[in-house]
């Protein structure tokens, strides 16, 4: 049986097979900002002890202001990793988590800017070395999405954004780390479980993250025989800052009922799956996507 940890989080209902809802909600601008949504979405599991898989380790964490980049974060620091978080402007959340990671007496270093500009990606890996001296880990986690009915509703203006984004990086933050990057360091990037069951509102988006699939094969391909190895999480609805900037309040309210589990997921509940890709217990896995989407069913 499921331990009830967090009252609102949904376990008890689930046990009485009850959906999970939340509050209508919406903000205006995306990336959506942790601290204004209700409830918040939950980045710590007290539950989950660090066993010092990632001792003296340093990972570069994009978007890991929120969501499930701050529960990556979180879970990193108790397994004894430095992490650095390079974000766009969510200042409050990023310092957030900053104190989440300092709290299990690791150091973080936040980095503001813009991963779609190249020489960003240059300035983030040159401050990592200069405050960390190495790189082991890159977690590749930043994304946005507008959902559209149609595809005719699609602006060019759009497509490029979203590309720019959520691709774009993979591509310039691997380019400007790996030179540093050793045998044993791991790359992980967020996919999405839209990569494979496809979303009819989110016809870019999923193409992105199967873009990411795509990456995340290849390059493992290239860089195995470095000792570098490259996987990807893909995630079901998980309850970030991503859908209540992107969904409208009315569709918030069901976000994760069309799941076997009736739910969605919380982004502490990810946590674990980039740790394993980051530590030596995968160092036989690379060129792989893990899902973590409350059963649904995919192909990979």
């Amino acid at each position: 049986m499921m331990i009830p940890l967090y009252p609102y989080y949904g376990y008890e209902k689930k046990c009485k097979n009850i959906p999970v809802t939340f509050p209508p909600q919406h903000q205006e601008r995306q990336p959506g900002l942790e601290y204004l949504m209700v409830p918040k979405p939950i980045s710590d599991n007290p539950l989950y002890k660090g066993s010092g898989k990632l001792d003296g380790k340093v990972a570069i964490i994009t978007g890991g202001d929120s969501g499930i980049g701050r529960a990556v974060a979180i879970g990193f620091a108790k397994e004894g990793a430095d992490v650095v978080i390079a974000y766009l402007y969510e200042h409050q959340d990023a310092e957030t988590t900053r104190q989440m990671v300092s709290s299990y007496g690791r150091r973080c270093l936040l980095i503001a800017g813009d991963l779609r500009n190249e020489q960003f990606s240059y300035e983030v890996v040159e401050k990592t070395l200069q405050c960390f001296g190495k790189i082991d880990i890159l977690v590749l986690n930043q994304g946005v999405q507008f959902p559209q009915e149609s595809i005719l509703d699609i602006t060019t203006e759009q497509l490029e954004n979203t590309y720019r984004t959520n691709i774009y990086p993979l591509f310039f933050m691997t380019k400007a780390a790996l030179p540093y990057l050793k045998p044993g360091s791991s790359i992980i990037s967020t996919a999405s479980v839209t990569a494979y069951a496809g979303a009819p509102l989110l016809v870019d988006y999923s193409s992105t993250k199967g873009a990411v699939v795509s990456f995340t094969r290849s390059l493992s391909l290239q860089l195995v025989e470095q000792g570098i190895r490259v996987n990807a999480v893909a995630p079901g609805p998980i309850w970030t800052p991503l859908i209540v900037s992107s969904y409208s309040a009315e569709y918030v309210k069901t976000f994760g009922w069309d799941t076997p589990m009736k739910r969605a997921g919380q982004p502490f509940e990810l946590a674990p799956t980039y740790i394993y890709l980051a530590s030596d217990d995968s160092s036989y896995v690379t060129g792989q996507v893990l899902h973590v989407n409350g059963g649904i069913m995919t192909e990979t």
